[in-house]
């Protein structure tokens, strides 16, 4: 039987992904699916992330942009680093 990911990538230019199980705990090693091109990598989740939040892809930094669907969708305000949650509380829109 074929292992269900963990977390969606939409493009490969994108710097976070989507967490698609519930209850996803901290230091899972999630499998990673980029939906674009169907290929898989593996990270480890720092943190308990609910269904449809954001997992950080690599470091980011204050001042970078969170890229998702190969888009820029908001403005990181804190530090964050590969495997954490990304939400409200480290990354803002830049809608307003």
């Amino acid at each position: 039987m074929a292992e269900i990911p963990h977390l969606l990538v939409h493009n490969r230019k994108d710097n976070v992904g989507v967490v698609v199980v519930e209850n996803l705990a901290a230091n899972t090693d999630m499998l990673c699916c980029i939906t674009e091109d169907n290929s898989t990598f593996r990270l480890t989740s720092k943190l308990d992330v609910p269904i449809g939040h954001k997992i950080a892809l690599l470091d980011l930094k204050s001042g970078e942009t969170a890229i998702k669907y190969g888009e820029d969708i908001g403005k990181i305000v804190t530090d964050v680093a590969k495997g954490d949650h990304v939400h409200t509380h480290n990354c803002k829109t830049k809608r307003w």
